[in-house]
């Protein structure tokens, strides 16, 4: 295989809107178009950077899928909402083509102490030396996205039914020329959730997500993020999954999916 590209090469230099998303997003669904995660964390890129204010957290992002999200050319923009020093509510969207094909919205909250009083973390996940390095893909899923992380397995893996949990790492670029901040690599993480916990096999079922929400409670440190999560499918075509997100330090934050699951 090729050197893996970052997920996106800026077309207007550091500071611009335009990105050409590469080979890299891509899969594992459809070759020509994205997966969520890596479009999820260049939004929260845009919202890390719009007034940004030391000391505070994007404490809660959702991002709604609006189509296929395709590679190729894309632009990002971000803006406040409800301005606020301690509370402020923040929204980016990224177009394709001239169309919107995510729009998320963001909650940021100043920090404070409250660590004596700290109480309701899940346990930590299992660490790395309990994961099983497996790079390799299921039957059916597409090259590209897939290939761009470290996968540490520490329950299941994308082929096995059923809940899952693994470490994953980037080995790529967020943006080419920047070092990407840990909640990038947490919400591109984060969106495999319904791959880590597959419900059924992709080669005769789709079950994509129509949006993801992550809630946080402290920032993520680190490069290493793990996800713990579960499917449900009900009986008429819809699911959801629910995760547990953890850095190397413990509990994070939980992400949430709605999805739709239909044959192919």
């Amino acid at each position: 295989m090729t050197d893996l590209e970052p997920y996106f090469l800026p077309l207007d230099g550091a500071g611009g809107e335009r990105f050409f998303a590469t080979f890299s997003t891509t899969g594992p669904w459809f070759a020509d178009a994205q997966h969520v995660g890596p479009p999820t964390a260049l939004l929260v890129r845009a919202l890390e950077r719009c007034d940004a204010r030391p000391g505070t957290l994007l404490s809660r992002v959702t991002v709604e899928v609006l189509g296929p999200v395709p590679a190729g050319e894309v632009a990002v923009t971000a803006a406040v909402e409800r301005p606020g020093r301690a509370i402020a509510l923040l929204a980016a969207e990224m177009t394709a083509g001239g169309r919107a094909v995510l729009r998320a919205r963001a909650w940021r909250l100043a920090e404070g102490d409250t660590a004596a009083v700290a109480v309701g973390e899940e346990p930590a996940m299992p660490g790395r030396e309990h994961g099983v390095e497996r790079n390799e893909r299921p039957p059916g899923w597409l090259p590209g996205f897939m290939d761009t992380l470290d996968w540490l397995f520490v329950h299941n893996w994308f082929g096995d039914v059923g809940p899952g949990s693994a470490w994953a790492r980037q080995k790529v670029q967020l943006v080419a020329g920047e070092t990407p901040s840990p909640l990038q690599r947490l919400a591109v993480v984060a969106d495999s959730g319904n791959g880590v916990a597959s419900p059924l096999d992709i080669r005769h079922w789709l079950f994509v997500n129509t949006e993801i929400t992550l809630h946080l409670h402290r920032a993520p440190a680190g490069e290493w993020m793990g996800v713990d999560a579960h499917t449900v499918v009900g009986p008429t075509g819809l699911g959801t999954v629910s995760g547990l997100l953890f850095d190397e330090h413990g509990h994070v934050g939980r992400s949430a999916q709605g999805l739709v699951v239909r044959p192919r």
